[in-house]
């Protein structure tokens, strides 16, 4: 187990998004969590986040690995995560939805699964969820079961 908080400093992806090493923010990240797709999409769940429940969730993301807000031109507007068995995942509130932001900060965590010397990565999307799915492919991600995908690292890239 890992608990980043103290080292992780702020990873530019690019001129419109940064991410934001997780601290407890709940005013603005649960509202993210009150979109009743936003939670299908990611948990399969048919209800909302409550303060407690995304509470836990950030304490596991930020306790097994490294969680980002981030953070598009000045608004936080979503998170994503690398965990330590090297799983990504990532929420973009609806409002913020495709303008591939995910795709910009997916490729982002594959330069820090590089890193970190992972040779794989892998991501956990539920079969219904195209638009997630499309996504993660687009960046090079390979389905290798009903709802999990693969990326190989190379070290030589």
């Amino acid at each position: 187990m890992s608990n980043n908080l103290e080292k992780m400093e702020k990873r530019i992806v690019d001129q419109e998004i940064t991410l934001i090493p997780y601290y407890p923010n709940p005013d603005v990240a649960l509202a993210w969590y009150q979109d009743l797709d936003v939670c299908k999409q990611v948990d399969n769940i048919d209800h909302v986040y409550d303060l407690d429940l995304l509470n836990r969730m950030y304490t596991y993301l930020s306790t097994h690995g490294d969680c980002y807000y981030i953070q598009y031109r000045s608004e936080l507007v979503g998170d994503v995560s690398l965990r330590d068995n090297a799983e990504i995942s990532i929420v973009v509130c609806k409002e913020y939805q495709n303008f591939h932001i995910g795709r910009r900060c997916i490729v982002n965590m594959l330069a820090l699964a590089k890193e970190k010397g992972l040779k794989e990565v892998k991501a956990n999307i539920y079969s219904f969820n195209t638009q997630s799915q499309k996504a993660f492919e687009a960046v090079g991600f390979h389905r290798v079961s009903d709802e999990w995908y693969s990326y190989q690292i190379d070290a030589d890239e």
